[in-house]
């Protein structure tokens, strides 16, 4: 029988894989629009702080957005936007330029998550959401990888403004399929009944999950620190290495931009593996009679351990690099799923969608600081230096980010907030 909602999991797993190809279309292009346009160290991490500040913005109100408008046209609107931004760096003529569209593509973007979210639980029972959302975030390594061949591609045969409008067309695409497809569970007119009966809990659920809690009152809550400020850590250097893998190859290792298009999908292609891997070691320890609270801590440590030998990727042949920048995409997006379950693990669903944007807005502007301080140092110290201070660095955010956890969680179980602890059957459904 046809799945109408493995489908739709599908369709959202394509739109962020657009997101991820769009937001990586400039870092491959880089070296191609620079025979135009010079656009030095600090000029790049001011690029990919400004798109970082307006995702930061767009995360933490996008839940509320999405509520007011819905679902269907929510993530019609941001897929055009974020589209219309990408396909407008094509005009650009100088950095102000490129800056104005990568502000307007983060604002876009940064509503993708908030919508796929409520997606999930618009369709998704709770036994099968964090199998969705494993599928979900698998597209940001879709994207991503599509970026670095398909980029070279265009450019060698075009130039690099074609790059922007193809990954803007794509999202246009993208939208009539889902205003063709997408529709909520009691409003789809292909619904079968047998699948209906199957997502029965997703009617019964909704009106819960319909109650507002203020930021602040979370913010009391040691556990909303510690998850905030280890994303913040943590997504430092994921939102470094993303934009910034393919200059240093070009510019540290002589890469042309056919070479980056041919192994710099590589990094990519693992982080992938390790969105679908994230909550796999925490679910088999549940599985083996292990409790949830060391089930996850033991995955989260297992994911931060790939993560320091990035500081080695500076001393090693280019070989290597790319295997190192392997392991590191690994473990990041393997810990990233595993920090954005244990929201749910912690809170109850009416205050679950609130704290997961705390978290998120944390991790952008994480990743906004390392890029402002990154872009300054690459300046200062030239790129030898500078990579090698850079990279000490991030190498040890994850780190840092597990003990911040450690301390802040000290168990992993549901938290009573004003009378109201996580269902136990939310908790158990959790990989």
């Amino acid at each position: 029988m046809h799945s109408r909602r493995w489908s739709i999991a599908v369709l959202i797993t394509a739109a962020i894989a657009i997101s991820y190809f769009d937001r990586q279309s400039l870092p491959v292009a880089v070296k191609a629009i620079q025979e135009e346009i010079p656009i030095p160290d600090q000029e790049f991490g001011d690029l990919t702080a400004v798109f970082l500040a307006a995702y930061a913005i767009m995360y933490i109100v996008g839940g509320k957005l999405v509520d007011m408008l819905g679902t269907r046209r929510a993530f019609f609107f941001v897929m055009i936007g974020w589209s219309l931004a990408c396909a407008s760096h094509g005009l650009a003529n100088g950095i102000l330029f490129f800056a104005v569209c990568r502000f307007l593509l983060g604002l876009g973007e940064g509503g993708g998550f908030p919508a796929a979210t409520k997606a999930v639980a618009e369709w998704f029972p709770l036994r099968e959401r964090s199998a969705a959302m494993g599928l979900i975030n698998a597209g940001t390594a879709v994207g991503a990888v599509a970026a670095a061949p398909v980029v070279a591609v265009v450019i060698h045969y075009l130039n690099w403004r074609w790059a922007f409008f193809l990954a803007g067309g794509i999202g246009i695409l993208w939208t009539i399929w889902w205003m063709r497809d997408y529709f909520p569970p009691a409003e789809h007119p292909r619904l079968s009944e047998e699948e209906r009966e199957e997502i029965s809990e997703v009617f019964t659920a909704a009106p819960a999950e319909a109650v507002m809690t203020r930021w602040i009152d979370l913010l009391k809550y040691k556990e909303v620190w510690g998850l905030v400020l280890a994303k913040f850590l943590s997504d430092a250097a994921w939102f470094f290495y993303t934009p910034w893998l393919p200059r240093y190859l070009y510019y540290v290792h002589g890469f042309k931009t056919e070479e980056v298009g041919f192994y710099g999908w590589i990094p990519y292609a693992a982080s992938g593996i390790g969105s679908l891997l994230g909550g796999t070691l925490s679910g088999w320890l549940l599985l083996r009679g292990y409790s949830l609270n060391f089930s996850r801590k033991a995955a989260l440590a297992a994911s931060a351990a790939c993560m320091p030998w990035i500081f080695l990727v500076t001393r090693l042949p280019v070989q290597w690099a790319i295997v190192l920048f392997s392991l590191a995409f690994f473990g990041q997006q393997s810990w990233s799923t595993l920090v954005m379950t244990l929201p749910t693990d912690l809170f109850p669903r009416r205050v679950v969608a609130s704290v997961a944007g705390l978290v998120g807005f944390g991790g952008a502007m994480g990743g906004l600081a390392c890029n402002l301080a990154a872009g300054r140092i690459l300046e200062a110290l030239g790129m030898e230096t500078g990579y090698v201070v850079v990279f000490g660095m991030t190498s040890s955010f994850h780190i840092l980010a597990l003990l911040l956890i450690l301390a802040t969680v000290r168990r992993v179980q549901p938290i009573d907030i004003a009378g109201q602890s996580v269902d136990r059957a939310q908790v158990g459904s959790q990989p």
